[in-house]
């Protein structure tokens, strides 16, 4: 039996509907292409720039007495560098100090005085030399309203009142010490803290009657103590001087420099002023 070929209507129909899958096809497969590279472009431009960027941590340990001026600088220094965290050491100069001299991880070191300061510096554990950029001065801390009348250093030995201060290895202690020589006074303090906020936290709690703290301690614990001025504070030896420094072996010494920069620029001066420290 032979075998006839379609008829030519039949051909022509398949042709027509090969061709109609054909187009069909195309816009198909276009449209899939389109959304695979909608899809990766997307995921890319859809990244916010902290998502991008590398994630970094500097660590800055600093003076007791920089404690909330710091934490607002830490913040607005974040904002400023998306993926960067600054990690906290406060506590007294003298410890920080000698952490950083027996390798104690840090990036940044900023001491309440140059004396203490020296101490990483000797050690080689400072780049360059350190940037003095704040000062500060003393004031009795006392309760609020100040009900044992002290006015002076010489009301902290009278009769009822106790006292407290820094111990003499710390920048305030150093400067009580100096206050003291400067009035022909000799405190009998209660205790001898390991830094500034350790006294400023026995007046708080009613532990002292008053206490040698930082202008800066008594501002930032506006209503639960008061400041009493007295003409010793500024003295030879008794106003505080704050340098800041790179610690040898940062793991991010441009990021530490950054800080530095950062503290000592406008913003920094800006927020130390409003904190109660004079910027040099």
């Amino acid at each position: 039996m032979s075998t006839q070929p379609p008829p030519r209507t039949a051909r022509r129909g398949a042709v027509l509907v090969a061709a109609l899958v054909a187009l069909l096809g195309l816009p198909l497969a276009a449209c899939g292409g389109s959304g695979s590279g909608s899809d990766s472009g997307s995921g890319s431009s859809g990244q916010s720039p902290a998502a991008q960027a590398p994630a970094k941590t500097l660590t800055v340990s600093a003076a007791a007495s920089l404690t909330e001026v710091y934490q607002s600088l830490g913040q607005q220094f974040q904002a400023a560098n998306p993926g960067v965290t600054v990690k906290f050491n406060f506590g007294g100069s003298d410890q920080l100090a000698q952490q950083v001299v027996q390798g104690a991880p840090a990036d940044v070191l900023a001491t309440a005085s140059p004396t203490t300061m020296q101490t990483a510096v000797a050690a080689g554990k400072i780049q360059g030399d350190p940037l003095i950029y704040a000062t500060n001065k003393l004031q009795i801390a006392v309760a609020p309203n100040n009900p044992k009348q002290i006015t002076s250093l010489a009301d902290l030995n009278k009769p009822g009142v106790t006292s407290v201060v820094c111990a003499p290895a710390v920048p305030c202690g150093a400067a009580a010490t100096a206050a003291e020589k400067a009035a022909n006074v000799t405190l009998k303090p209660v205790s001898e803290e390991q830094d500034v906020k350790g006294v400023l936290t026995r007046v708080e709690t009613g532990n002292a009657d008053g206490g040698l703290v930082y202008v800066t301690d008594v501002k930032s614990a506006a209503g639960k103590v008061a400041g009493v001025d007295f003409p010793q504070a500024s003295a030879k030896g008794v106003t505080q001087t704050y340098p800041i420094g790179v610690v040898t072996g940062s793991a991010d010494p441009q990021l530490a420099q950054s800080w530095v920069s950062f503290v000592t620029g406008p913003q920094g001066k800006a927020a130390l002023t409003q904190a109660g420290f004079a910027t040099k």
